[in-house]
């Protein structure tokens, strides 16, 4: 098992909390994926993957319809994808993406976020150096063997494959998203959900009392409407 698998493990238990929060973020990405490429999931694989995701987090099939009619709509504003890199106490490098429809206000949270905890907020290219961009996809499991499978989709960029509670996951570089979606829709391999993540390339242990200091950055981080993900380099232990 690699770092891609021991990531997972760590992150597990520290998922989006409130179901409303998943909401909200699925809806952002549904309208940024209809202004892309239109409203049509089959013409529209970035939206086909959005609505996968929204499955697995049960959001109702009416919302998910709802924000694409509104996503269509030309008056329905649009987000910007801005990513921040800073450092928390310690040492700790932070990058956090976000989609907003207003950066002035997203540049502001975010800055003071940093301030009020110690840290400090960097200039583009300070920290996103420090963690690898990949993507992943969970699909079901049922007649599936994960060694065959990574053998099998080495050739479209995969990495890591294993297994845990939820499917077999597939890690791979960020490149690579397009050609394995398509290679598992062409087997007809049911794709549970599908994402971006960024894995730091080395962590950090720190004490109790040290964690506990960054981890008022990230609550605080994560707590803002306009923050989609939040990364750092901070050693994670599964629970």
């Amino acid at each position: 098992m690699g770092r891609a698998f021991e990531f997972r493990k760590a992150r597990k238990m520290k998922r989006w909390s409130a179901m409303s929060k998943a909401f909200t973020r699925i809806g952002k990405d549904i309208v940024m994926a209809v202004k892309e490429g239109g409203p049509d999931p089959d013409s529209n694989a970035r939206l086909r993957a959005v609505i996968q995701n929204a499955k697995a987090v049960n959001m109702p099939k009416d919302n998910v319809e709802r924000a694409i009619k509104r996503a269509s709509d030309k008056n329905q504003g649009d987000y910007k994808e801005v990513i921040f890199e800073g450092y928390a106490p310690h040492g700790i490098a932070v990058l956090v993406e976000t989609a907003t429809d207003n950066n002035t206000r997203t540049v502001a949270n975010v800055r003071s976020y940093f301030n009020k905890c110690d840290g400090s907020l960097g200039t583009s290219g300070s920290v996103v150096f420090m963690f690898d961009h990949t993507c992943n996809f969970r699909i079901n499991a049922e007649g599936l063997d994960p060694e065959e499978l990574e053998l099998e989709f080495i050739d479209f960029g995969a990495e890591e494959v294993f297994a845990d509670d939820d499917g077999i996951l597939i890690y791979a570089p960020f490149e690579s998203f397009g050609a394995i979606q398509a290679e598992l829709e062409s087997r007809d391999i049911e794709i549970l959900s599908s994402g971006f993540e960024r894995i730091p390339q080395v962590t950090k242990p720190l004490s109790t009392e040290q964690a506990a200091d960054v981890d008022k950055l990230l609550e605080k981080l994560e707590e803002d409407d306009d923050v989609q993900n939040v990364y750092h380099t901070m050693e994670e232990t599964a629970e």
